[in-house]
């Protein structure tokens, strides 16, 4: 559809799936750890404002920040969401900024003291095949062993890495919601988002109407999607509330199908030239671009960020302090 930006179209549903606390609880309870899910007083988990997070240090929608009580404190604890549609080596390094920011804004507020909160940082991957990697912030960089002794001066932590590839359709917990959605993120990497577990009549007539809207636009902004399949799939929903309003959405879809491939095709123009004006710059300033930095610049598909980047190129003093912009 016109208003659709494909490039958000993922995190927006994430957002829609998991920003609600009880969603993100009981989506968490069975993926954590036990002795860490313990510690926390899930009852209590509240979803923190956006503007929590320094805006400099937010690079996606997807962040999704909560707070709870944990070991007896009000705020013992803060859980943060990061979805991730494509692998980034960066990854662990944005979260530290993350944390930094977090805990450097909890420090603003008055009469709070050391102890600092925990923060448990959550990466969900909407990945097609399970990534192998290290979810480790030292994973960064070379050591010559466990026992290193430049080790020592080295932050580290690690995040818990949940991969949807990895996961079945049947062992996603959340709410109506959060199931839902979750399962749409999964299937969409696989090629199943015609499959049995999307479009369980039980849950469907559970999920929320504003969530079931969003997921029908983004199925159809899908190029992997026939169309024709997906509106027959719609014609057989059960519960008549969601089937009336699919099928509303899908005729408006289809009539302006057009436009949104026009659309699309314009804004992936745009993001490819922003795209090369970035590498143009750091080539033209600092010689050959490395490739971990190539990559991480091919997976930014956002053409706002990208005009950032390319003014941050320009004014860079190293490839570094450029980098450190990401």
């Amino acid at each position: 559809m016109p208003d659709e930006d494909p490039f958000h179209a993922h995190d927006r549903l994430f957002r829609a799936g998991l920003s609600n606390p009880a969603a993100a609880a009981a989506f968490l309870i069975d993926r954590l750890p036990p002795e860490v899910a313990a510690r926390i007083d899930w009852n209590t988990l509240k979803l923190e404002p956006g503007s929590f997070i320094d805006p400099d240090l937010r690079l996606a929608e997807s962040d999704l920040l909560f707070s709870a009580k944990a070991d007896g404190r009000d705020i013992g604890i803060y859980v943060l969401f990061e979805h991730q549609s494509t692998r980034d080596p960066r990854l662990p390094m944005r979260l530290l900024r993350y944390k930094v920011g977090i805990w450097h804004r909890w420090e603003q507020i008055p009469d709070n003291r050391p102890p600092y909160p925990q923060i448990v940082s959550i990466v969900v991957a909407q990945n097609g095949t399970v990534w192998n990697v290290d979810p480790s912030f030292s994973s960064l960089f070379s050591f010559t062993g466990p026992e290193d002794p430049m080790r020592r001066y080295l932050p580290d932590f690690l995040y818990e890495l949940i991969q949807l590839a990895a996961l079945p359709f049947d062992a996603i917990r959340s709410t109506p919601d959060g199931v839902f959605v979750l399962r749409l993120l999964k299937a969409e990497r696989s090629g199943e988002l015609l499959s049995d577990p999307i479009w369980d009549d039980e849950l469907l007539r559970m999920v929320v109407l504003d969530t079931f809207h969003l997921a029908v636009s983004y199925m159809y902004s899908r190029d992997s999607v026939d169309n024709d399949a997906l509106f027959h799939k719609i014609k057989s929903i059960g519960s008549e509330p969601h089937r009336t309003a699919a099928m509303t959405l899908a005729q408006k879809l289809r009539q302006e199908g057009i436009k949104t491939g026009e659309l699309k095709g314009r804004m992936e123009e745009r993001t490819h030239s922003r795209r090369q004006s970035v590498l143009e710059a750091l080539d033209l300033r600092f010689g050959p671009i490395p490739d971990g930095l190539r990559d991480s610049l091919e997976a930014i598909a956002d053409p706002e960020k990208l005009r950032a980047l390319h003014r941050a190129a320009i004014v860079a003093d190293s490839l570094e302090s450029f980098a450190a912009s990401l």
